[in-house]
């Protein structure tokens, strides 16, 4: 059975209505809400249900917040925001711009420690024995553990010589560039796979490259994503006081 048309009441919307406004199948509206993203619609004598233009701030808000931090963090942030003070509320949504920019100033790091490996000229052999480090010299350079450096050993990112009849590790230049080069990546989100990827394309040809591309792609990323969360702020700023603003007449 098809629900009525709206205007029952006075800014009554049928699920159709705010399926069509907010760009979401029937099916979409009906399952957001069942997850918690949107308010529970009111029920009429017929028991259809009759959304408020709230609702219709929460789905843009959503799809806004989905495009910048992913569905489930969405999901769980607009679930939240109902129940929070707005000066809670408000500080929710400011930690989202934070982690973005967040994203974006390491994406920069690591973009800027790139084009330094390829700027940088190689260096004679004295340098290089001039310029080695320890494992625990090159652990406070970076700030990680020594323990997370013997780690991407293993992972095949970064291969120290061992000298001394202890086996020491001992980072040359090309070492200590190539650490810097997977601390950043890390810092900047990449997994393992992907610092390995490339961490290995920096010995062809194209290498660094190839590198700075896949960088700047994800710069991009992070701008469109910004823009998403941008879109979302007015709907969200309506999700957030509707629950503190006085009842209509």
């Amino acid at each position: 059975m098809n629900e009525p048309t709206s205007g029952g009441r006075r800014g009554a919307l049928r699920t159709a209505d705010v399926a069509r406004a907010s760009g979401y199948s029937v099916q979409q509206v009906r399952d957001l809400e069942q997850l918690g993203v949107i308010p529970a619609a009111a029920r009429t004598a017929n028991d259809y249900r009759s959304y408020r233009p709230l609702h219709l701030h929460a789905l843009r808000a959503y799809r806004g917040l989905a495009g910048a931090v992913g569905p489930v963090v969405a999901r769980q942030l607009l679930a939240g925001l109902r129940t929070r003070t707005i000066a809670e509320a408000a500080s929710a949504i400011n930690e989202v711009h934070v982690r973005l920019a967040r994203e974006r100033e390491e994406a920069l790091l690591a973009e800027q420690a790139l084009r330094a490996i390829h700027t940088e000229a190689d260096a004679r052999e004295s340098e290089q024995d001039s310029d080695a480090m320890t494992i625990t010299e090159l652990s406070r350079a970076l700030g990680v553990r020594p323990s997370t450096l013997r780690f991407w050993e293993q992972e095949g990112l970064v291969t120290p010589e061992r000298v001394t009849s202890l086996r020491a590790r001992r980072y040359d230049l090309s070492a200590i560039r190539t650490a810097r080069i997977v601390a950043a990546l890390r810092n900047a989100g990449y997994g393992i796979a992907a610092v390995r990827e490339i961490v290995g394309s920096l010995h062809r040809l194209d290498g660094t490259a190839e590198a700075l591309r896949v960088l700047r792609e994800r710069l991009d990323h992070i701008a469109l994503r910004s823009v998403e969360l941008l879109r979302a702020g007015a709907d969200l700023a309506a999700v957030v006081t509707a629950e503190h603003d006085p009842p209509a007449d």
